[in-house]
């Protein structure tokens, strides 16, 4: 089977939703540490945008199963009693964030983890290097793109 390698994990409508019903039936949680949870539990490869998270929150709390309180400028979300049972019904089997790193193949898992590791060192970097190192970061990823290039032109 040929995969698209740009293909972009499988999110499907819902997904955001469970997921957040998923995590507060563990404990209270804000909005960011519901989206880094979902990031670290499907292994880098899901990181819902705040876009889809916040609405997806206000919504629960609209249908009266969650309930937000803001403390210290931040919002933490609890189930209702509720959403507790909505949870209980609705939440069976696989987690959403396991379906959607499984979307993603393995190989292309880990070549995501290893671009996030890089993206990791280079953000370091720029924080902390002098210039000689930073000269010495240039040259290496002027390298590294022609070298990624090359491997593309070998087909």
């Amino acid at each position: 089977m040929t995969h698209d390698p740009g293909e972009a994990p499988r999110v499907r409508r819902g997904d955001v939703r469970a997921a957040l019903l998923s995590l507060l039936t563990e404990e209270p949680k804000n909005g960011y540490q519901m989206i880094q949870d979902i990031e670290s539990r499907s292994r880098g490869v899901w990181r819902p945008s705040p876009g889809s998270v916040y609405p997806a929150l206000q919504q629960l709390e609209d249908e009266d199963l969650v309930t937000g309180d803001e403390s210290g400028g931040s919002r933490t979300y609890r189930l209702t009693e509720q959403g507790r049972e909505h949870a209980a019904r609705h939440l069976d089997g696989e987690a959403p964030w396991e379906e959607v790193a499984r979307s993603i193949p393995e190989d292309r898992h880990e070549l995501r983890l290893l671009w996030a590791q890089l993206n990791e060192a280079f953000l370091h970097l720029t924080r902390t290097a002098n210039d000689h190192q930073v000269a010495q970061a240039k040259q290496l990823l002027r390298r590294t793109r022609r070298s990624v290039f090359h491997i593309l032109s070998e087909d």
